[in-house]
């Protein structure tokens, strides 16, 4: 990386990267890591982790240039970090279950954030950052929030807002500007869906993940089976598109 950034003899594209036009390529390495766990291909999620990597030792370095911060540091905050919110492996506390640390990581993050607020006044949410995926951005939203009490019981108790959120969309789609509305509307029920979804204890986007890898799975089968058919999407009928999507359902299809 220091080679890459030499001023006189690095790569022109490396020195003139700061921190924020970076950002794109650090999420694309991310999704790409996901992609390789996705396929269970080790060899992929070798070379994809050390793609993202990279973008931290690229952070890193542009850090230590400022006198900001260097790769040491960045390290030792994490472990830092880590040894604050497993007291139950670092000190004396007591944890039995991986449900009970997941609440116990919450509060300690809590009183990281009450900390914090107590120093500058700052809100439950400061820690959730904008700039993340929209459904983690959602799912962190709402897990600050229930930190403060402000949350659904249970799974259950959301499945009355999803319906009525599926109602206000519907109801929505017939107004004068439905189009804005609808825009609105939607945004409240997958909103709601990620709230579902944190209360299964389920990640929203490796579910939404493995609902675009079956939909894909499914429309490649149909490809086939219409090129076999010499038949286009084109040609078939609405009927025809059906059939070959159930097939595509069935247990042997998949």
């Amino acid at each position: 990386m220091v080679a890459l950034r030499d001023p006189e003899h690095g790569c022109p594209w490396d020195r003139e990267q700061d921190f924020a036009s970076i950002v794109p390529h650090t999420i694309e390495e991310a999704y790409e890591v996901a992609d390789a766990i996705a396929r269970d291909d080790m060899g992929d999620l070798r070379d994809e982790l050390g793609d993202l990597l990279f973008q931290v030792v690229f952070y890193a370095h542009m850090g230590s240039e400022q006198g900001a911060f260097d790769f040491d540091a960045v390290a030792n905050a994490i472990s830092d970090k880590l040894e604050r919110r497993h007291p139950h492996v670092f000190a004396n506390e007591k944890i039995e279950s991986a449900r009970e640390q997941s609440r116990a990581w919450e509060r300690h993050k809590q009183a990281e954030r009450e900390a914090k607020r107590r120093r500058e006044g700052s809100s439950a949410l400061d820690s959730v950052h904008a700039g993340r995926p929209a459904l983690q951005h959602a799912t962190e939203l709402q897990a600050a929030a229930a930190a403060r009490g402000f949350d659904w019981t249970d799974a259950a108790s959301v499945l009355p807002k999803l319906h009525e959120e599926l109602n206000e969309l519907e109801s929505a789609l017939g107004e004068h500007d439905g189009n804005a509305k609808a825009i609105e509307e939607l945004g409240d029920l997958l909103f709601t869906c990620v709230n579902f979804a944190r209360h299964l204890e389920v990640d929203a986007d490796t579910a939404l993940r493995r609902a675009s890898a079956k939909f894909e799975h499914r429309f490649r089968r149909m490809e086939k089976r219409m090129a076999v058919q010499s038949t286009t999407f084109e040609d078939a009928s609405a009927a025809q598109l059906d059939a070959l999507w159930e097939l595509g359902k069935k247990p042997d299809e998949e």
